[in-house]
């Protein structure tokens, strides 16, 4: 048991250190015409931080437990694979038009390709899964419920500001792309 919680916490914070490391290395090396993130980088960042708070304490408790670890650790670890293969495939799609704050850089082009053909969030959903399967690991039911609370009320919001930003900048061409696409998962939402 305390191996398998070592391996989950030494996975978050490898994960944290990957999310880190993108933003440091994805600064967009082109110039930053407008910004409209609104702090939603930092507004984000707190309700993540909130749903590990809240997910890891309430798993070093009895309370939620589900006393079938072997398979929920097993399955959270696939949920976290899943997601990881979903968002740096978003990442390598965007490329150069991937940035951490909701900015507008020079060139700026709307991508339709990869997974964005299907949904508009692709790297959200990457990320939602990770911490689903991060969660789900912890074989805590009020674990899996605390996270993805907290976490959905960050990307919800984040969500809203970046699209309402790109409807702004981008008019009628954003407005067409998501009429034909979902925002986070294919043909559902």
């Amino acid at each position: 048991m305390y191996t398998k919680l070592i391996i989950i916490f030494s996975f978050s914070f490898l994960y944290g250190f990957f999310e880190i490391f993108m933003s440091l290395r994805k600064r967009p090396e082109r110039k930053i015409i407008k910004s409209g993130d609104k702090m939603s980088v930092w507004i984000l960042s707190f309700f993540i931080s909130l749903g590990y708070s809240l997910a890891f304490s309430i798993a070093s408790t009895k309370i939620g437990r589900i006393y079938n670890w072997d398979t929920f650790f097993a399955t959270g670890s696939i949920l976290v694979i899943i997601g990881l293969i979903i968002r740096i495939k978003s990442i390598l799609t965007l490329k150069e038009q991937f940035t951490y704050t909701i900015t507008k850089i020079e060139n700026h082009k709307l991508i339709e390709t990869g997974l964005y053909k299907f949904i508009r969030h692709p790297g959200y959903l990457g990320q939602l899964i990770i911490f689903l399967g991060i969660a789900t690991s912890l074989s805590n039911w009020l674990s899996i419920l605390l996270m993805m609370i907290s976490v959905s009320i960050g990307f919800i919001y984040r969500i809203r500001n970046e699209e309402n930003f790109l409807k702004e900048q981008m008019g009628s061409k954003y407005l067409d792309y998501q009429k034909r696409t979902k925002k986070l998962i294919p043909m559902i939402y």
